[in-house]
C-alpha cells in the first residue's frame, strides 16, 4: 500500500471496510444467506436448508447454467475475435478513422440494453436472416453488447505497445501476416485474455435484452433467476444465483491465470 504509517493503513482499511460491506459484500451474503433458507424472520432469512441448491444444480436449472456457459463462450470468442479486428485496423486508420469506429462499437453500451435487444429482434425477424426463436440471436445479442469492452481494452493495448518489436522482426524480412501472428499478438495476449474475461462474466449476468428474444429451449440463467423470484421461490431464486456467481467465479481465475502466464512470457 502506498500508506506507510501503521495509522494511516488502519484508518484506509476502515475506510474500505466501511465503504465495501454496505455497497458490495452485505447484498450479496443476503442472497448466500437466502440460498440456505426456507423463510424469513425479521430482517434474516431463517430454516436453515440445503434443498434449495438441490433444484439449482439439476433439471431446468443446470439446463439453463449449461445454455449460460454455452451463451457466454461463444459471445466471448466472438466479441473477441471482432473487437481484436476492429482495434487493429483503426490503430491503422489514423486519429479520425480510429474515432468513428470507437464511436460505432460503443454506441451498443450507450443505449439500454434492452433497446439492443428490440433492434436485434426487428432485424433478425425476416428472411434471409431469420433468426427470431433460436438461441442464435441470444449470442448474437450478447456479442453485440460485449464487443464494445473486447476493442476498447485492446485498443489500449494497442497503444502502449513498443513498436520497436514489429519493426525488429520487419527489418529481418518477416511478412506483415507473420509480425501480426508471432509478435504482435503474443504481446497482446494478457490484454486479449483480460478482455475475454470481462466479455464473459458480462454475458453471464446480462438480463434485460435477453428476456425480450430468448426462445423456450434457450434460456439462460440469469432469466431463471428472474422468473423463479418473480413466481415468489425466493430462496430457490437465491440458490440458483449463488450457482451463477459462483460459475463465474470459478471461471475468472482460470482466465487470469492465462493472463498472468502470458504476461510473463
Amino acid at each position: 500500500m502506498l500508506v506507510h504509517s501503521a495509522t494511516g493503513r488502519w484508518a484506509v482499511w476502515s475506510l474500505f471496510g466501511l465503504l465495501f460491506l454496505p455497497l458490495f459484500a452485505l447484498p450479496l451474503l443476503v442472497v448466500v444467506a437466502a440460498s440456505f433458507a426456507t423463510h424469513w424472520s425479521g430482517a434474516f432469512p431463517s430454516g436453515p436448508t440445503t434443498a434449495n441448491y438441490a433444484s439449482a444444480v439439476r433439471g431446468e436449472s443446470l439446463q439453463a447454467l449449461t445454455t449460460s456457459l454455452v451463451t457466454a463462450v461463444a459471445a466471448s470468442l466472438l466479441a473477441l475475435t471482432v473487437g481484436t479486428w476492429a482495434a487493429l485496423a483503426g490503430a491503422a486508420l489514423g486519429k479520425r478513422g480510429k474515432r468513428s469506429l470507437d464511436a460505432l462499437f460503443m454506441l451498443p453500451v450507450a443505449v439500454p440494453s434492452v433497446v439492443v435487444g428490440l433492434a436485434v429482434l426487428v432485424a433478425f425477424s425476416r428472411p434471409p436472416l431469420l433468426l427470431t426463436g433460436t438461441g442464435s440471436i441470444v449470442v448474437l445479442t450478447h456479442t453485440i453488447l460485449v464487443t464494445a469492452f473486447a476493442h476498447q481494452s485492446v485498443s489500449a493495448a494497442i497503444v502502449r505497445l513498443d513498436p520497436a518489436y514489429e519493426q525488429a522482426a520487419a527489418s529481418l524480412g518477416a511478412r506483415p501476416g507473420y509480425v501480426l501472428w508471432r509478435v504482435r499478438l503474443p504481446l497482446l495476449l494478457p490484454s486479449l485474455t483480460a478482455a475475454a474475461g470481462l466479455c464473459f462474466a458480462l454475458s453471464m449476468g446480462e438480463l434485460s435484452a435477453t428476456m425480450m428474444l430468448y426462445p423456450p429451449d434457450w434460456m439462460p440463467l440469469p432469466v431463471r433467476i428472474f422468473t423463479a423470484t418473480d413466481r415468489g421461490s425466493l430462496f430457490s431464486g437465491s440458490a440458483v444465483a449463488v450457482v451463477l456467481m459462483a460459475t463465474t467465479l470459478l471461471v475468472l481465475p482460470a482466465v487470469s491465470r492465462i493472463r498472468t502466464k502470458a504476461s510473463y512470457r
